[in-house]
This record gives structure tokens, sequence and C-alpha cells, in this order.
């Protein structure tokens, strides 16, 4: 059985042609968007590190708009059936090496062709089924982003309070200290001032206990 011919493949097409890289690393990136849907397509495309990504995506973008505007046809009900790259002419450039020689330099093109279709009912059904499951997954995702977030930020507003109470704390704490330091400093001069009371007390007793027996020896 003979199969369909690349111009024959049902489905809305767009063609980019003499792209400035090598049909070789236009099929390898072209390897991971067939048969995906148009919106995993872009995905891929926008978040690959290859450079023919870019034209790539709007061959993509271009076949998308014809399919809307001229099939009247849904971007959702879309997918990419068949993308393949064909080899364009090669620029045959000359680069000069030792001893008088030249090594030539191919500089390849190719012509990129992406092909959209709609999906059969079934599988239709099916990716609907499959996108609502994971926009609930999604959105039960967000509701848990959103928890934690708000939780932080109670968190956070509720921090400097406990920190205000424990530096107040720490305040009073201090003036405590520092009373009691007064009040020890107080109680040791109040001290000091007794016992120079007494010395002083003393001494006078025992001066006038000296004078008197001085007095007493000059009678004798």
């Amino acid at each position: 059985m003979v199969g369909l011919k690349t111009n024959e493949r049902p489905g809305t097409r767009a063609r980019a042609s003499y792209v400035r890289s090598s049909a070789y690393k236009a099929r390898e990136v072209l390897d991971l968007i067939r048969g995906k849907s148009c919106a995993d397509a872009q995905d891929i495309l926008a978040f690959s590190d290859r450079d023919v990504a870019r034209p790539i995506g709007k061959v993509l973008d271009s076949a998308l708009a014809n399919a809307e505007h001229n099939d009247g046809l849904d971007a959702d009900e879309l997918y990419v059936s068949a993308c393949y790259a064909d080899e364009g002419p090669t620029l045959k450039r000359w680069r000069p090496r030792a001893r008088g020689r030249a090594t030539r330099i191919r500089k390849r093109t190719c012509h990129i062709t992406v092909i959209v279709s709609r999906y059969d009912p079934e599988t239709l059904e099916k990716v609907r089924a499959k996108q609502s499951q994971r926009g609930v997954a999604t959105a039960e995702a967000r509701r848990r982003r959103v928890a934690r977030s708000r939780a932080a930020a109670q968190a956070e507003e509720a921090a400097p309070d406990e920190q205000a109470e424990e530096t107040d704390v720490e305040a009073q704490a201090d003036v405590e200290a520092q009373a009691a330091v007064v009040v020890e400093a107080t109680e040791a001069a109040m001290a000091g001032d007794g016992d120079a009371d007494d010395a002083e007390e003393s001494g006078d007793a025992e001066e006038s206990d000296a004078e008197e027996s001085d007095k007493a020896d000059g009678s004798g």
C-alpha cells in the first residue's frame, strides 16, 4: 500500500524556505513537536536552546494563523500532524589555509514545512479531559501556593510584634538589673558611713579616757 505523498497530506500548512540552518539540525527540533498539540509545541519551541527553534516557531504560528483565518478552525483543537525539513541549496565559501591552500566552507540551508490538523472527535474528547484535569491540578497547586504565601506573610507580620515584646522584656530586665545595682551601691555606701561614725565615736571615747587619766596623774 502506497502512503500519502508529502504534498498530499491533509491539513493546513506553512512553509519557510532557505532557512540558514542545516536540515539535520532542523529535524532534531521538529522531532520534538511532531504529534504534539499546538500549545505544547509552542511551549517546547519557546524553551528550546536550539537557534533553529525560532524560525520553526514562526512557521508554526503561520500555520495556526492560516488554519484560523482561512479554514475557520479553532487553535485549541489543532495539533502538529506533520513537520519536516528538506535540504536547500548550499552556499560554498572558501577559507585560506597554510601553504597557499584553501578549504571549502559549506553554508547549509533548508526548507521547513509544518502541517497542523484538527483532532478527530474521540481524541479531542480525551485531550479536553486531560486539559481539564490539568487545569484542576493547576488550580489546586495555585491555591496551595496562595495559602503558603499568606501564611508566610502572616508569620512575617507577627514576627515584629514578638520581637517588640521580647525587646520590651529585655529592656525591663535591664532596668531592674540597673535598679538592683543602684540599691546595692546605696546600701554599701550607707554601711560605710555607719562604720565611719562608729570609728569616730570610739576615737572620741578613747581621747576622753586619755585626758581623764592624764588629769588623774597630775592631781596625784
